[in-house]
């Protein structure tokens, strides 16, 4: 009887743990243990660029590697974690219920949006999801079809981390595109940071002052969003700004099927890992992505909810997974570099290196915008379906930074 190792989801995490298992089992020749995706669809959406436009090309299929390195997809989306029988509930795309037996589970269902019970939250925009993303393009193409008012013309940004950023300073361009030229358009950020930038340091934030003030994008900091209504927004130190267009990025959360695996959670809802990255306390779970709090080095630094992180996550993931069904030794997580690359729309990108975001070569904010140009066109987009050059692409030692 096959031992199973299943994994839930498709995306950076998922993908990645699958291709770690795989080449584990591969180099020591074994074809006892059955690997498993259960996602919604065979598609790794590519999260760090759905602050662009087009996003609805922004999925890249995934049957056809699957297949090269023989692992078996299932279509559904996972509702119910049986602990004591090992066991998965999932919903398939027609509605039917069926479960998916596990000797070994990893957790790669990533994180999700956290939006706060506010006045009027349903009315926002966010481009946590491809669905989501694209319902947000479809609604700034339909702007020249509102009457011209300041409210049609401005968009408000709630947050001012990384997706705030990146989408507020894209977002010029593209309203130009959309409106014209000649329409005065106005894009502000709101924030509760004392200062622009301030969730990202000392280090970086003077770029992001200086794009901001190149590209005409606004600040409102020390202060939130406390309702959202038709016609704008109101803070919580009282000001009013109208605006058809709201977009939310404040918060993300690990998914909530991590409420349903025993072990300790971080205040994000992420599950403390060991080295191995198996859930603490946990025989028979393994996390990866943005579901996994997990130590990158001895000097106190975490993962983060990133792609950056989630790639060699997944790897060793899969890989300890596999090396414990079969007897050989675990790897234990490392990943002591940590850098960004912070897209700053038409004015250019910043490029850091360390956890305290010290801006590093290429210093050239057009050297680092074609960086950043290259990360998200070409080394977070998944290996070709060719099964020698995927299973070495798993290999958990290759540095993803």
């Amino acid at each position: 009887m096959m031992n199973q190792i299943l994994i839930l989801g498709a995306g950076f995490a998922g993908l990645w743990s699958a291709l770690g298992a795989a080449r584990q089992l591969d180099l020591h020749g074994r074809d006892d243990v059955q690997i498993t995706v259960l996602a919604p669809q065979a598609e790794l959406h590519i999260r760090p660029r759905f602050y662009e436009p087009d996003v609805h090309q922004m999925a890249a299929p995934l049957q056809a590697l699957f297949d090269a390195v023989n692992v078996r997809f299932v279509q559904g989306t996972a509702h119910h974690i049986d602990e004591a029988g090992q066991r998965v509930g999932y919903r398939s795309a027609d509605g039917s219920e069926a479960t998916l037996a596990y000797d070994r589970l990893i957790m790669a269902c990533g994180s999700v949006l956290n939006r706060p019970a506010l006045a009027g939250i349903e009315r926002v925009f966010d481009v946590d999801k491809i669905d989501s993303a694209t319902r947000l393009e479809e609604h700034l193409k339909s702007l020249p079809a509102q009457p011209d008012t300041p409210a049609r013309n401005t968009v408000v940004v709630a947050g001012g981390g990384f997706t705030g950023i990146e989408t507020a300073t894209e977002l010029p361009a593209r309203l130009r595109k959309i409106l014209g030229d000649q329409v005065k358009h106005r894009v502000v950020v709101v924030d509760r940071g004392a200062r622009i930038g301030a969730a990202l340091g000392d280090g970086i934030s003077p770029a992001i002052v200086q794009a901001s003030q190149a590209l005409g994008v606004e600040w409102i900091c020390g202060a939130s969003v406390a309702a959202v209504d038709a016609a704008g927004v109101t803070l919580d130190n009282g000001q009013r700004i109208d605006a058809n267009t709201v977009i939310w990025t404040v918060g993300f959360v690990a998914n909530p099927l991590t409420a349903q695996v025993s072990g300790e959670r971080d205040r994000q809802g992420r599950l403390h890992v060991d080295g191995t990255l198996k859930v603490k306390g946990n025989a028979a779970v393994y996390a990866a992505g943005d579901v996994a709090y997990a130590a990158c080095d001895e000097a106190g630094n975490f993962a983060v909810m990133s792609c950056q992180h989630a790639i060699p996550l997944g790897r060793y993931a899969g890989n300890n997974a596999a090396a414990e069904l079969i007897g050989v030794a675990p790897m234990t997580y490392s990943q002591p570099k940590y850098v960004t690359c912070l897209d700053l729309g038409a004015w250019g990108a910043v490029y850091t290196e360390g956890w305290d975001r010290k801006v590093s070569p290429p210093e050239d904010k057009h050297e680092a915008k074609a960086l950043k140009s290259q990360i998200n066109s070409i080394w977070i987009y998944p290996p070709a379906a060719e099964r020698a050059a995927a299973l070495a692409a798993a290999d958990p030692l290759i540095p993803v930074a």
